[in-house]
């Protein structure tokens, strides 16, 4: 026998192609170690390691039998993607993940050609699909399109939009339902339940015309727990699945983690499927590493942590998050107010509302990922006499803008939006910067939009949302911890559009929106040491601008900037509008708006993408120097 130690298979792979030539027994090997490079690789950088775990073996398993990137895997939400990166060509990146220069943690298609579709929200997966093999049958070329979606991204209408479509054209699709019970929160809904109940009772199930006859058992594991129907066999006997009646053949349940069996399912697809098919598959989100099984989110997102123990490496905590701030909030005024409920779409902890649902189970709804009905739903409560706070993030709220509109502003309802993780976000990059929701409401006739420049002011606009009757408010807050500064007991309310000054000084003036405030501090701060004082105010308001406070400080200084963390077209926009309309640029007012750039800006620190965009103290001290001609003068000298 050799004495020399053996090469890991996973160190052979450097495409898709290195794996074809292996054993079943070698790919069962090498979803091993592709499980424990995927653990330690996220233990140093942090980031989506429960939805990669698992999905290892159906990574191995699609990878060997299909022929990526001709053939296109497309993962709905990507945030179990990681195994797919370190088996296409950049498992010597995979360190990388989430910081700046590195990779992506979703998929993206300027990163790689195994990517062939970006994604980062929900439920898209099945539309993109069918888009690739339609495209294929009119010429364009390509392979089979294969749509991985997890049983919460079901939950979203647009999932079920693109599979009637798909039913009614016939093409040749694959569908892989990753199928949990576990998204980011525990799935809601009906659709939870009846997966439930389809692969409950007894333990086999019959293979729908790609490979009929075949049968299978599910292990023990997967049936614990479980809530039993017993009607399975009737539905599969008749074809009564929901997904058989949307024109899909329905093959499952199979066991995800189970490579024997996931090979020859996706080999019978592959060599017989002749149009759309769904395969249903078992898998534990976090399976392999007892740290995320054992964890309530089964390792959703996790910071640095040690591979051993699974102990997150998390920097300590000087003040709270703004999500807490606003949690807490929210909590103290439902105690005294039994009109105030709470909406959140798959992210009541993400949005701070789990201590909300806790405390007030009756008044909290969790609709799943589902942002279009969250937006309606919460339009209705308000209707009916209640007063919801819809939390979303700002990203999120994007896919609900048409209802925003439509079933809320047109109708003057006062639903209340908590927006979360506005601005500049760091790690997940461009796919979940809230940049565009200033813009976006802030355009809207009878809509109130606010930003909090701290956790203080968090506080009071909260407040202030709770109490107002007269419309749909907006509020928006950055992720990450606050600045430290003194809460308030008991906040007052706030003026609908009125500001406030922070300090009076001469020459220019900053107005500012959001917590960019505290950088306006510190760019003063350096502007003082070279003689300059400009006065600050805080805007609070893009709608109702103060128009009185903006027309004042156009008045009374020879130059006016604003910052905001967000696109053109947001509050900058509208002080312009104003100052136009008014006249004030015939008087020599200067003006200048400092806004996020027009690009999006990939993950880094949030500071990194600041200075990227231009927005930190440094620019605008830059600003004002710029704008009063200071650095024209010193660069002649």
């Amino acid at each position: 026998m050799s004495d020399q130690p053996h090469t890991p298979l996973l160190d052979r792979v450097n495409t898709p192609d290195d794996m074809k030539g292996m054993s079943d027994a070698e790919l069962r090997q090498l979803a091993d170690e592709l499980r424990a490079e995927t653990i330690a690789a996220v233990s140093v950088t942090g980031g989506h390691l429960g939805a990669g775990l698992g999905v290892v073996e159906m990574t191995v398993a699609l990878h060997a039998v299909f022929d990526a990137p001709k053939d296109k895997i497309i993962w709905d939400v990507s945030h179990q993607c990681y195994p797919h990166k370190i088996l296409t060509g950049r498992r010597d990146r995979i360190r990388t993940l989430r910081t700046e220069g590195g990779l992506s943690g979703f998929t993206k298609r300027s990163e790689s050609p195994y990517d062939p579709f970006g994604a980062a929200h929900s439920s898209t997966s099945i539309s993109a699909a069918l888009g690739f093999a339609v495209a294929r049958d009119l010429g364009a070329g390509g392979g089979d399109a294969i749509a991985i979606i997890g049983d919460g991204a079901m939950s979203a209408g647009m999932a079920y939009e693109a599979m009637n479509n798909a039913g009614h054209l016939g093409k040749r699709l694959i569908v892989i339902l990753n199928d949990n019970e576990m998204s980011i929160a525990p799935p809601t809904g009906a659709m939870s339940s009846y997966l439930s109940r389809l692969y409950a009772g007894e333990p086999f199930q019959e293979f729908k015309a790609a490979a009929k006859g075949a049968v299978s058992l599910l292990p023990e594991p997967f049936r614990e727990g479980a809530k039993r129907a017993k009607d399975m066999l009737k539905h599969m006997t008749v074809g009564g699945t929901l997904f058989e009646e949307l024109g899909f053949s329905y093959l499952g349940p199979i066991d995800g983690h189970d490579m024997e069996q996931l090979l020859s399912v996706l080999r019978t697809v592959k060599d017989r499927a002749d149009g759309p098919i769904l395969i249903h598959a078992i898998t534990k989100k976090g399976k392999g590493y007892a740290p995320a099984e054992r964890a309530s989110d089964k390792g959703h997102a996790t910071a640095k942590f040690d591979v051993i123990t699974g102990e997150q490496k998390k920097a300590p905590s000087n003040a709270p998050s703004y999500t807490s701030v606003f949690s807490e909030s929210l909590c103290k005024l439902a105690a005294d107010d039994p009109k105030i409920c709470a909406v959140t779409a798959a992210m009541p902890d993400g949005t701070g509302l789990t201590k909300f649902m806790e405390r007030y189970t009756s008044r909290c709804f969790d609709v799943g990922i589902a942002e279009q009905h969250a937006v309606t739903f919460s339009a209705g409560l308000a209707a009916g006499g209640m007063r919801p706070f819809c939390a979303l993030y700002s990203t999120f709220l994007q896919r609900g803008y048409d209802q925003v509109v439509h079933d809320v502003a047109i109708q003057r309802l006062p639903v209340r939006f908590a927006i979360d993780r506005a601005g500049l976000v760091g790690a997940d990059g461009a796919t979940h910067a809230g940049s565009f929701d200033v813009g976006y409401l802030s355009n809207l006739p009878g809509f109130v939009v606010m930003a909090a420049a701290d956790e203080a002011e968090l506080v009071r606009m909260v407040t202030t949302a709770a109490a107002h009757d007269e419309g749909p408010i907006a509020f928006r807050f950055p992720r990450g911890e606050g600045v430290g500064v003194e809460m308030p007991e008991t906040p007052e309310l706030l003026e609908i559009g009125k500001g406030r000054m922070i300090r009076e000084g001469a020459q220019v003036a900053i107005l500012s929106f959001g917590t960019r405030l505290q950088e306006v501090m510190s760019a003063c701060e350096a502007l003082e040491a070279k003689g300059i004082k400009p006065t600050v105010a805080d805007a609070r308001f893009a709608k109702p601008l103060d128009r009185e406070l903006i027309l004042q400080l156009a008045a009374d200084h020879d130059a006016l900037i604003t910052v905001e963390e967000g696109a053109v077209g947001g509050f900058g926009s509208h002080v312009a509008q104003l100052l136009a309309d008014e006249g004030v640029f015939d008087h020599g007012l200067k003006y200048r708006s400092m806004v996020l750039p027009d690009t999006f800006i990939d993950q880094a620190s949030p500071k990194v993408m600041y200075d990227v965009a231009g927005m930190n103290a440094e620019h605008i001290e830059a600003k004002v120097l710029e704008v009063l001609g200071v650095a024209t003068l010193e660069k002649r000298a």
